[in-house]
């Protein structure tokens, strides 16, 4: 267990790809950093804060950077190694629900309810492109080149990141209740989509494969239905 906890739900976790570091981003507009020790005991280490509930969170590739997305609409990059200000990035004009680094491409991608994802240089303040969505963003996940995006309505929307300024495809998810989660397959052939209802699908991109799709009930207790809320695939 952490110290200090979080002082109201946690809305996303993501562990450091190069240093035992925990982030973590809450309900109470704060992002908080932990170091991780070996005997799992974890050390407090920085945090920072928005104007408002904070809901997603990325790395990036190298370890030095944190980037966090909530309700104030505002995307923020925060140098934690160097223990640098953090910089703000605007644009959206609805909470950013969701966000990824791209290392291929040196860019962040921030999903947002405005139904829009943003592509990032952070170098630059202005998103680099614009993507209209056809619904507000749920979920995103991404295996390079394939990024799978969940919105609303239950679309799910393929982007083949070598063109990302055009959708590759676009599907009705295979679970019949709202998409809350998303996740890449490592080999880009497909995507896990979980919903609220208890459920999740298995979804190859290419229709050859379609005979191997299918889904699968969890996180049920008697008459009791609790909501998918992350997917993960084991890094090894």
């Amino acid at each position: 267990q952490v110290n200090p906890a979080p002082g109201d739900s946690v809305s996303s976790l993501s562990f450091s790809p190069k240093a035992n570091h925990l982030i973590a981003t809450s309900w109470d507009n704060q992002v908080r950093c932990w170091e991780v020790q070996p005997g799992g005991q974890c050390q407090a280490k920085a945090s920072i804060s928005h104007d408002q509930p904070v809901l997603c969170s990325a790395w990036k590739d190298d370890g030095t950077t944190v980037f966090s997305g909530g309700c104030d609409k505002v995307v923020k990059m925060w140098p934690l190694l160097s223990g640098g200000q953090a910089t703000a990035f605007s644009g959206h004009e609805a909470p950013v629900k969701e966000l990824a680094w791209i290392p291929q491409m040196s860019l962040l991608v921030s999903g947002s309810w405005d139904k829009t994802l943003r592509y990032w240089d952070i170098r630059q303040p202005n998103p680099a492109h614009v993507q209209q969505l056809p619904e507000r963003c749920y979920a995103l996940s991404l295996s390079y080149p394939l990024m799978a995006v969940g919105t609303a309505d239950r679309n799910v929307v393929i982007f083949n990141l070598q063109n990302p300024q055009a959708e590759f495809k676009r599907i009705v998810s295979p679970l019949k209740f709202q998409t809350r989660c998303i996740a890449a397959f490592p080999d880009q052939q497909g995507f896990l989509v979980g919903s609220i209802e208890g459920r999740v699908g298995v979804h190859h991109v290419d229709d050859s494969n379609q005979s191997k799709n299918f889904t699968f009930k969890c996180h049920r207790e008697g008459t009791d239905i609790f909501s998918v809320n992350s997917l993960n695939f084991h890094p090894v």
